[in-house]
């Protein structure tokens, strides 16, 4: 699990942050969502280390990492997947080649280990048959599939994942969140999705984080969402007809 108390982050005089505390589960896909502004992405940096916050606790598990020095910061590094929001493939590199980097960096595995850990991770996305392609020769969703089967190839105990469906089609959009839902119950990982999809929200919210003028409005469930009295979740969440039309039928 990862908590976070509350933590502010300040650039000059203007505050972004304003002491957010809430916890993101294990084995849930856990979703920072909030109106572009509100904070969400300077508080998943927060929490990955890209910025350092001026106030409060980051604990992984047991583990405070505001408080670690740079080797201690670099193994816990270690045990975090990242998804990128354009995916961040190296067009020089094979679909395989891509998967294996982070083993090729960190891992001590031989080479045939790595390969093979490699494609299993390929097939765990259904991407075995790209293998040998390049960035470029496969489509946007396949590019997708892709990035997370290399940010789960050291078997992170943490997945972060920066709006995962940004650029792709509905349908191609749910396979993505049903893939991410899938391996985050397969290996009990605590997975952190910054999203603005509603259609993620409402598919895959176990736990959700509604973020608004840098505080922490809310806190729930997709379950709790249709039933929540705050003001500007309902704003957030109901802008839209359709969702309007689904809150009014239950």
């Amino acid at each position: 699990m990862i908590q976070v108390i509350d933590i502010r982050k300040q650039f000059d005089d203007r505050e972004v942050l304003k002491g957010i505390t809430a916890d993101f589960r294990d084995g849930q896909c856990n979703l920072i969502i909030g109106q572009s502004g509100a904070g969400k992405t300077v508080l998943m940096s927060c929490i990955i280390g890209l910025f350092r916050p001026t106030s409060g606790q980051v604990f992984y598990d047991d583990r405070d990492m505001v408080q670690m020095n740079l080797k201690e910061w670099k193994l816990l590094r270690r045990e975090v997947g990242m998804l990128f929001q354009g995916s961040a493939l190296f067009d020089s590199m094979t679909v395989l080649e891509n998967v294996r980097f982070p083993l090729d960096m960190f891992s001590k595995a031989s080479e045939r280990e790595r390969n093979e850990r490699a494609m299993f991770c390929l097939e765990r996305v259904n991407l075995g048959e790209a293998a040998a392609k390049y960035p470029g020769e496969i489509s946007g969703g396949m590019q997708k599939r892709a990035a997370i089967a290399r940010a789960i190839s050291l078997n992170p105990k943490y997945l972060f994942c920066d709006e995962p469906n940004s650029g792709l089609d509905p349908k191609t959009s749910l396979v993505i969140d049903e893939l991410i839902h899938g391996i985050t119950h397969e290996f009990n990982m605590t997975t952190i999705i910054n999203t603005h999809d509603m259609n993620s929200v409402m598919g895959i919210g176990e736990n959700i984080v509604f973020i608004a003028d840098g505080e922490k409005a809310w806190q729930g469930s997709k379950d709790e969402i249709m039933g929540a009295t705050n003001e500007r979740l309902n704003s957030f969440i109901f802008a839209s007809d359709l969702f309007k039309k689904i809150k009014s039928n239950k």
